[in-house]
């Protein structure tokens, strides 16, 4: 999710949000410690700023992620690049880099892409 956030070297306060609601709520982050979600974007800001920086947090994500919850990870970074209405180009290159890297089959990946879409229109 921080990741998505950090892509385009903006995190807006829409997306922080969206982070937050979801690790407050979602069943997943049950017994995730939210205090952590600070050091985990300095992380992530860290690496995005080292040349093998990207491959190191895919490392990191498949060290501490279960791969049943691959889909769970895309659907989350997916609410978050939609959650402020408009998705840069390197949020959009980020979340196909998480297709790829986590093997999300591409109808799926639509039906997780379509859904946090509808879930984020605006009236």
């Amino acid at each position: 999710m921080v990741a998505v956030s950090a892509s385009d070297s903006t995190m807006p306060t829409s997306e922080l949000v969206a982070i937050e609601r979801m690790v407050d709520h979602a069943p997943v982050f049950a017994n995730y410690d939210a205090d952590r979600i600070r050091a985990i974007s300095q992380t992530v800001i860290a690496l995005f700023e080292e040349e093998d920086g990207l491959d190191a947090l895919f490392g990191l994500v498949r060290e501490s992620l279960p791969e049943r919850l691959y889909d769970t990870a895309y659907a989350l970074a997916c609410d978050v690049a939609a959650a402020n209405g408009k998705l840069a180009d390197a949020e959009l290159q980020m979340l196909a880099e998480i297709r790829d890297q986590f093997e999300i089959d591409r109808l799926h990946a639509a039906a997780i892409e379509l859904s946090a879409r509808a879930r984020h229109r605006l009236l």
